[in-house]
């Protein structure tokens, strides 16, 4: 299991509305928080493999509108 920290830049003014789309978007996002500073939205996401990341990235976040950037952060192991 790969787990990825997905923080994304939203167009000013459409926070809500990217913040709802991937609220709704699928099973592969664990967690998801609106934040302040230089990103809008911060995203948890559980997928198998690298590829899969790679489906997510194509079938979700790249289909929803005002998205203006995102950053992907690969966990490299979790110490709970």
């Amino acid at each position: 299991m790969i787990e990825a920290f997905v923080l994304v830049v939203v167009k000013p003014g459409y926070e809500e509305e990217v913040y709802n789309a991937l609220k709704n978007a699928n099973g592969r996002i664990k967690e998801i928080y609106r934040v302040y500073g230089e990103y809008d939205i911060i995203l948890r996401v559980e997928v198998g493999s690298v590829e899969e990341l790679d489906r997510f990235h194509d079938e979700v976040l790249r289909k929803i509108d005002h998205i203006e950037m995102t950053e992907t952060l690969i966990a490299s192991s979790y110490r709970g």
